[in-house]
């Protein structure tokens, strides 16, 4: 049980997302869904979880509804954020508000009941996330993970990967192996020093076409080293980063997704306006076709395939 005297004890240096999001340039076609995006607390309402590894800044349903329209997005996939553990009750509570507009992606652990995987289904749960970074979890014990993923693959449910590219070697077996789709967060973060045709990023790719396997090409902010442009009116940020997205989307057209990862935790070096993260999009989704399978059809179809036809 977190102690309401510390839930707001933000850890040193946490970045404050960006309160004056400006008007994107590119207009998003009509359905737009934000694939990846969180909600934290507030804390006040729901604490965070005693085994943390950071405390943020409260960002709630409300927040991110409000970016959602100035932004002329349709629908969310709300992550459920490691700050708060395997307690999805801010999920669930930000679904619930949602009207039919969002989906969520839940934390669950193998001693989840059968009636709170049904809870969560209802509520709009459609997968569950296992995290891989060293730096945000202690150890993610496979077997565990792997009877998580029994569980849920009744449910029609997927799984969310979120891994570094130098762990994918020792993690892919693994991955290969669990009974449902897979979804990987931000391109596996590649390293974007490195060239999009050399071997490590090859190698992801040759993982994403011979697994059933979907791909966000999300979090340029995250990826990038060049970072964005100077405040000159300069639309076109995070080059380094589109030359990896563009193949995501050229090569697997049909199983990639967008998210703006709102409101970006763990950033350390500067906090993006989710305005230019919006013009960042044709930059790397190149045509109308692609723009549309990518923020319309292929989310509708993951995560509201009653709707797709």
């Amino acid at each position: 049980m977190t102690d309401p005297d510390q839930a707001f004890a933000v850890t040193p240096g946490w970045l404050d997302w960006y309160r004056g999001p400006t008007k994107p340039a590119f207009v998003l076609p009509a359905g737009t869904v934000d694939a990846h995006c969180h909600v934290f607390g507030p804390a006040a309402e729901f604490p965070f979880a005693a085994e943390r590894r950071y405390t943020p800044v409260d960002a709630s349903r409300h927040d991110l509804f409000a970016l959602r329209d100035h932004l002329g997005i349709a629908r969310n996939v709300i992550v459920q954020a490691t700050c708060h553990g395997a307690d999805n009750s801010a999920l669930v509570d930000a679904l619930s508000a949602a009207g039919g507009r969002a989906r969520g992606v839940a934390t669950v652990r193998p001693d989840t009941s059968d009636a709170e995987l049904r809870r969560l289904h209802e509520a709009g749960v459609r997968g569950v996330r296992f995290n891989f970074v060293r730096r945000l979890v202690d150890t993610a014990p496979t077997e565990a993970l792997a009877a998580v993923a029994r569980r849920i693959a009744p449910l029609g449910w997927h799984v969310v990967l979120y891994f570094e590219a130098p762990d994918l070697p020792d993690l892919e077996t693994f991955f290969a192996s669990l009974p449902v789709p897979l979804v990987i967060d931000h391109m596996g973060r590649p390293d974007v020093t490195r060239s999009p045709e050399g071997p490590e990023f090859a190698h992801f790719l040759r993982f994403v076409e011979s697994n059933d396997v979907w791909v966000k090409v999300s979090c340029p902010e995250r990826l990038t080293v060049t970072g964005p442009p100077a405040l000159d009116g300069e639309r076109h940020a995070y080059r380094d980063v589109v030359p990896f997205a563009r193949k995501v989307v050229d090569e697997f057209t049909d199983r990639a997704l967008w998210g703006t990862d709102w409101p970006h935790p763990n950033l350390k070096h500067h906090m993006p306006d989710d305005g230019l993260l919006v013009d960042h999009i044709p930059h790397v989704a190149t045509t109308p076709a692609r723009q549309q399978a990518l923020l319309v059809d292929n989310p509708r179809r993951l995560y509201w395939p009653e709707e797709a036809g």
